[in-house]
């Protein structure tokens, strides 16, 4: 079990110490829920809603381009560098 004692900065802040966030899997831009349970506070690592980012990605994204299987690799990439240069 860690266990730690931290100081509360003058705005109500606490850095959360790296053993509890490599524990978990936090890392900068996580999103955590904090809720208060009685006398506790609770900060929860929230779950990747997979659904959620792919439409995001659906609806921002940029357009997917078709592979054309009959063509080489090198072929794809020399119009891809095309594309992005007319775009620049």
């Amino acid at each position: 079990m860690l266990e730690e004692e931290r100081e509360i900065g003058e705005k109500g802040q606490i850095v959360i110490p790296k053993p509890f966030r490599k524990a978990i899997g936090i890392a900068p831009g996580t999103r955590v829920r904090i809720e208060l349970r009685g006398n506790e506070i609770v900060i929860e690592k929230q779950k990747m809603d997979v659904v959620k980012v792919f439409e995001e990605i659906a609806r921002n994204g940029k357009s997917i381009r078709k592979f054309d299987a009959d063509k080489s690799y090198d072929e794809h990439m020399e119009e891809r560098w095309k594309r992005i240069k007319k775009s620049t």
